[in-house]
């Protein structure tokens, strides 16, 4: 069966492995994927990725989940914004801040996937993918 919103897929099985306190999950490998992955591996919500196969020899990244010193997750609520049915972007002027800062966006920009404060720092803006905190 062909997906349509990879991205939402990796979040909710990203929100189901931490609420089973899984140490890893496995989402489908796109690029779009791959680059939302590194945005969270450079903000410290994951520890790292991986590139597998999956049982049926399709690939997979294998993203590593992070959780603090008393065994609680790093990423506390992770939601979709932008939707494949109603898109919503954002100038960099207009580009939220999570949580006054201790959360991120995750914008998709001309200049690649990044996160809020990247974006403004590039003074660029796009579609808001996802928030995180």
């Amino acid at each position: 069966m062909a997906m349509n919103d990879t991205v939402s897929d990796m979040l909710t099985r990203i929100r189901n492995a931490l609420t089973v306190n899984r140490q890893s999950v496995d989402v489908i490998a796109s690029r779009l994927n791959r680059s939302v992955a590194a945005v969270l591996e450079r903000e410290g919500y994951i520890v790292g990725t991986r590139e597998i196969l999956d049982r049926r020899g399709h690939d997979a990244l294998r993203l590593m989940l992070k959780y603090d010193h008393d065994g609680d997750p790093v990423i506390s609520k992770i939601d979709r914004v932008s939707r494949p049915g109603c898109r919503v972007y954002r100038g960099v002027r207009e580009i939220p801040q999570v949580l006054n800062g201790l959360g991120i966006s995750v914008v998709s920009t001309s200049q690649g996937v990044m996160s809020d404060r990247e974006a403004r720092t590039a003074g660029v803006g796009g579609e808001i993918l996802c928030e995180i905190y």
